[in-house]
């Protein structure tokens, strides 16, 4: 006994000392996102499945995404643990101001130079102490981080159809088939849904309750799929979401907001992203920042911010990516530069606070508690819980495992070696 509790010692001064921690039994993971998943979207629709899982597992109440709600921002928060001043992704478009560089969204997610910003994500952390992880149209998870790549990626086509329910099984047999038979130990898969429907259609459109009953349906197909690969005793899994959806034309009224009613942006800014949805970014010509500032403050249903001056709850302010000025509409109000060009009849990038803006929280696995219902959370702590699951040493994040800790079966258990 003596001598296997001094090669135990030896064992774990040596990973220490190759600052890796000593991973020993931990169970497989899988992250799922369901782009745009509000907090309350199942509760207007018959979703057994979801329901089943609550027995199951944990329900949280709700989840608070990141200061900005939307999807690039808030899904490199999750995967990193960081605020989105710290890790920097802080819009769904790659852009810069000196150049007016703008690419959109779906090109920017193989963009390194957007997503490579010195802050590790989990798949890399975790290839860094011996694991094995994918990334299933996950975003972040198509680019490569100092150098180094997700052990396994796939990436959406630029036409990538989100809603096929064929082939949102088919990619759930591919997901299972990774863990049961080529032993992968993470593996991140991203659906977009129900955020397509939410934008083209608006939340309380009827389509709304039809995907997320087809979503319910291919949970339930998930469940059976983990027990045909036999990995119910091996694999944890998380359902998240990345931000709510809000309603923002509702006829008769149409809630726009064009700035350039209330300033020239033609004279006075330099760079702008502004039709798009509740947040804008702009900055402003030299000498100009006080009158553009003064100006979009008169516009109605909207909240103008200088860089230095930007709430410190929003965890913003110190980023050296972010514009010198910030625009946040008020719930249900959609932002234009010039023109109205923006269609959508749902929209997100409001304020984190808003209960339109917060998401879906789901677990469920063999570390887990059963029938557990967790009060709300910001999602930022979610980073700590993965980590601590694949029993791996988080890289430095702004989350704490004692947030989500209680949803574990032994929490308050520590089973890995701390390097000091």
């Amino acid at each position: 006994m003596k001598m296997r509790l001094e090669l135990f010692l030896v064992v774990a001064a040596a990973v220490c000392a190759a600052g890796k921690p000593l991973n020993t039994a931990g169970n497989k993971l899988l992250l799922i996102s369901f782009d745009g998943f509000r907090w309350d979207y199942d509760q207007d629709v018959d979703t057994p499945n979801l329901d089943q899982l609550a027995e199951e597992g944990i329900k949280a109440k709700y989840v608070t995404p990141p200061m900005l709600t939307m999807t690039s921002p808030s899904h490199f928060t999750t995967i990193t643990g960081r605020w989105v001043e710290d890790h920097e992704v802080i819009h769904n478009m790659m852009f810069n101001p000196k150049t007016n560089l703008k690419i959109p969204f779906r090109q920017t997610l193989k963009k390194s130079e957007w997503w490579d910003t010195g802050v590790q994500p989990l798949w890399i952390t975790a290839q860094n102490q011996g694991l094995k992880t994918a990334s299933f149209f996950y975003p972040g998870g198509g680019v490569t981080y100092n150098g180094q790549a997700v052990n396994r990626v796939i990436m959406r086509s630029i036409n990538h159809k989100y809603a096929n329910e064929t082939e949102w099984r088919e990619n759930i047999d591919k997901v299972m088939s990774w863990f049961s038979e080529e032993d992968f130990d993470l593996v991140t898969l991203y659906y977009g849904e129900p955020d397509n429907v939410g934008h083209r259609k608006g939340p309380d459109h009827p389509d709304r309750k039809t995907i997320i009953q087809q979503i319910d349906r291919t949970l339930g197909y998930l469940r059976e799929a983990i027990a045909r690969h036999q990995l119910s005793d091996s694999l944890n899994v998380i359902i998240s979401s990345d931000h709510g959806m809000t309603t923002v034309k509702k006829k008769p009224q149409v809630n726009e907001i064009i700035l350039n009613k209330y300033l020239n942006l033609f004279g006075a800014a330099s760079f702008e992203i502004l039709d798009y949805g509740g947040f804008g970014i702009l900055t402003p010509k030299p000498g100009k920042e006080q009158e553009v500032y003064d100006a979009l403050s008169k516009a109605p249903n909207v909240k103008v911010y200088k860089k230095e001056e930007i709430p410190e709850d929003f965890h913003l302010a110190k980023s050296k990516r972010l514009p010198p000025i910030v625009v946040v509409a008020d719930l249900g109000y959609n932002l234009n530069s010039r023109l109205i060009v923006y269609v959508n009849r749902g929209d997100h990038g409001y304020h984190n606070g808003e209960m339109d803006m917060k998401t879906i929280f789901r677990a469920f696995g063999p570390d887990f508690k059963r029938n557990f219902v967790s009060e709300p959370f910001d999602s930022i702590h979610i980073y700590p819980l993965m980590c601590k699951l694949l029993q791996i040493e988080p890289a430095p994040h702004n989350g704490s495992l004692s947030v989500t800790e209680n949803l574990l079966l032994h929490s308050g258990e520590s089973d890995s070696v701390v390097c000091q």
